[in-house]
């Protein structure tokens, strides 16, 4: 496909006339240009990789971990042949890409689409619209994102600039968790037991865990980042991490963040930073123009108020001047890093977040709301059935499980997005989903005495274009901890936050409703809550789910099924003929 007209086909109009200058801004919009279509090819197949001396095979795309990069411009069209060859089921899940009218490409299994079994293949096909900055892709069966994730970089079209200084050069860093043991066999034996899971044995900066680690001091296992001085560099950051949110920091050097979630932001500086499972950012560095030193550390720790164990370790990678020479790996100048459980810092750097809200690029945060609803988020248990050696590892003799709304959501035996497509429900799903919690209690206080769970699979409806407003609500069941809630299809607006249990009274009238952020995952705060609104402009099934894969696991989810327009080109097209089926 050729290139569309972009700013730059604008500008060589010679634009004199009032109409011609409005087709040039027209042209610079989001979403409104045409772009080309980039084809790539993903073979998912097993690799064997060594790690903290730890050699096995793992699931890889194209036998690379983390897997290939992938490239595109905003406007262009997306085509990836995926072609499974591992022995286990597997989709892949382009998150964050809106996937307007292409719901059937948005991969999470048993939602949009049954998995490839081994031996299979399928076509994933679809545009980006309206979006530029840093995404992701990952698997989104079990816990097979564990390795089977990469960047997904979306660049503006031709001749359109970033609103802020072109850095000299722009490096995707995936932070991830890597495991000695086979993830899958980690989660599969935490649902046997009704426990929480083995945690992982090192936090990876793209694959690698650094020198802080025994059996990993050597320069193949630490990722090196190499600047100039003076030259200003932008990270692409993305946390591909299973279980965990992470503090970031590069010792001695301030970052400024200029994106989230493909999303232009306010720049604001901080030296500390904390990403979420599923979130990205963009943030630019300036290399000093005289070092102090010829080496700094780059760090990642958790953040978290997890009950129980969990990967309390540091990781780091290694900022390196060049031309000098290399330096030692150990005994680098690192940055503090916040304690574990620092809420107060995650707070004071997630207040920093605005959206541009410029004339070129507006925040479009509904200011009316059509339905609102209230989700109470958290742990909770199930009985203790089929006992492991006569008991289950939960609290109590329970097993561990996780709703909303105290719904744990059941994955169903065949895809959502086809039964609704179809109109056949019965026997798969309840359009029923409870818009607030059945029994109120005191949500970040003492917990009520019964906190036993149901289950089911069951969705809210939506009109297209309803305006929808949610209150994410943490509870205190099983201990408060944050939950990174991720959205399928959709981007959101955060218009409000805050601690203890949600007000509507007075917490409304505090809402940010003019420069709120824009996002696609967003962690309810630690005993705390958050308001999100979006649009349902967008026909499907799309599911919401905690992006720790362990609560994920335990059933932390819901969907939403938004049904069509009344325009043509408001209606869910039919399923692609390679589509696989359950």
């Amino acid at each position: 496909m050729a290139m569309g007209m972009g700013m730059g086909s604008a500008r060589r109009l010679r634009c004199a006339s009032p109409a011609c200058l409005l087709l040039a801004f027209l042209l610079a919009m989001p979403g409104l240009t045409a772009g080309l279509t980039r084809r790539y090819t993903f073979n998912v197949t097993m690799a064997t990789v060594t790690r903290l001396c730890t050699t096995k095979s793992i699931p890889t795309v194209n036998g690379r971990f983390p897997g290939p990069r992938i490239t595109v411009r905003e406007g262009d069209r997306l085509v990836v042949s995926v072609h499974n060859n591992i022995n286990n089921n597997v989709t892949f899940h382009w998150h964050g890409v809106r996937q307007l009218r292409s719901a059937w490409a948005d991969g999470p299994a048993y939602i949009t689409q049954c998995p490839m079994r081994p031996g299979q293949s399928y076509v994933y096909n679809f545009r980006i619209v309206g979006q530029r900055g840093t995404l992701w892709w990952h698997a989104h069966f079990s816990w097979l994102r564990a390795t089977l994730h990469g960047p997904l970089v979306i660049l503006p079209p031709r001749g359109v600039p970033y609103p802020f200084p072109k850095p000299y050069r722009e490096v995707p860093l995936m932070l991830g968790e890597w495991f000695n043991a086979d993830p899958e066999a980690v989660i599969k034996q935490a649902l046997q037991t009704g426990g929480g899971p083995n945690v992982s044995d090192a936090y990876t900066f793209n694959g690698f865990p650094g020198p802080t680690y025994n059996c990993s001091g050597g320069g193949n296992s630490t990722f090196k980042l190499k600047v100039k001085p003076g030259r200003t560099y932008m990270l692409r950051l993305i946390n591909a991490a299973l279980n965990d949110e992470l503090f970031f920091a590069v010792a001695n050097h301030t970052l400024t963040v200029v994106q989230a979630d493909a999303s232009y932001v306010k720049p604001f500086a901080a030296t500390t930073l904390v990403i979420s499972p599923g979130q990205t950012m963009d943030v630019l560095l300036t290399a000093a123009t005289n070092p102090s030193s010829t080496a700094f550390a780059i760090a990642v720790a958790p953040y978290t108020n997890t009950v129980g164990t969990f990967d309390n370790t540091t990781a780091t990678a290694v900022l390196e001047y060049t031309p000098q020479r290399p330096a030692a790996l150990r005994g680098l100048p690192a940055p503090p890093l916040p304690r574990y459980n620092d809420t107060g810092a995650v707070t004071n750097f997630s207040s920093n977040f605005r959206s541009l809200a410029s004339a070129r690029y507006p925040a479009r945060v509904p200011l009316s709301v059509d339905r609102s609803f209230f989700f109470a988020v958290g742990l909770g248990a199930d009985p203790c059935q089929s006992p492991v050696n006569g008991t289950c590892q939960g609290p109590n003799n329970t097993r561990f499980a996780a709703s909303i709304n105290n719904v744990s959501f059941v994955m169903p035996k065949t895809s959502l997005l086809q039964a609704h497509y179809q109109r056949r429900y019965n026997g798969v799903l309840a359009a029923n989903f409870p818009a607030a919690p059945l029994r109120k209690f005191n949500y970040t206080g003492t917990p009520p005495n019964n906190t036993f769970v149901t289950h089911g699979t069951r969705v809210v409806p939506l009109a297209f274009n309803t305006s929808v407003e949610v209150v994410l609500q943490d509870t205190s069941i099983q201990g408060a901890e944050s939950h990174p809630l991720h959205l399928h299809g959709y981007d959101f607006h955060v218009v409000g936050t805050g601690f203890g249990n949600y007000d509507a009274a007075n917490d409304t009238a505090k809402y940010n409703l003019v420069d709120p952020v824009q996002r696609n995952t967003i962690s309810v705060p630690t005993a705390g809550w958050v308001a999100i609104r979006f649009v349902a402009n967008n026909p499907g099934v799309w599911i919401m789910h905690c992006h720790l894969d362990v609560h994920l696991s335990w059933g932390l989810s819901m969907a939403w099924l938004v049904n069509d327009g009344p325009l043509p080109n408001q209606k869910l097209p039919p399923p692609p003929s390679d589509i696989p089926t359950c």
